[in-house]
């Protein structure tokens, strides 16, 4: 596969994560909303406790979807530049060293490792949203069976 289409496949895959921030988004914001409902009616420790997991993991997996997007967008853009790819590897790592995004040590990486690199962040990014979800589910299907 040629460089360029395996920066597009790359930048493709890391689109996705996109679904998974709104997916998050949701769950987040249930927990939100349950979370308000629980103060107005009762203060229970334990729902407080399981409600601020499901909102950290929420901002947690923010976190992940923000890196993954800008690693999205970098891909996409340095595969249709029309410059050659060292070159514009070598203009993308001067700025992001400039602005503090990448250590200067990492420069000069070949892409075959930033896309390991990226495609991890949206592994993480998966099972952020994935343990999110059973930190929601799991209390819903169990409460009802200790009645």
């Amino acid at each position: 596969m040629s460089a360029d289409m395996q920066l597009h496949v790359v930048a493709s895959l890391l689109r996705r994560g996109r679904t998974l921030d709104n997916l998050s988004t949701g769950f987040t914001l249930l927990s939100l909303a349950v979370g308000m409902l629980q103060l107005w009616i009762t203060a229970m420790p334990l729902l407080t406790v399981w409600l601020g997991a499901l909102v950290l993991l929420g901002l947690i997996e923010k976190y992940y979807a923000m890196r993954v997007a800008l690693d999205a967008d970098l891909f996409h853009r340095v595969g249709r530049d029309a410059r050659p790819l060292p070159e514009t590897t070598l203009a993308l790592d001067q700025a992001l060293v400039s602005l503090g995004l990448q250590p200067a040590d990492k420069a000069g990486r070949p892409w075959a490792v930033r896309s390991q690199g990226a495609l991890r962040l949206l592994r993480r990014q998966l099972i952020l949203v994935v343990v999110q979800l059973l930190v929601l589910l799991i209390p819903l299907l169990v409460f009802p069976l200790l009645h």
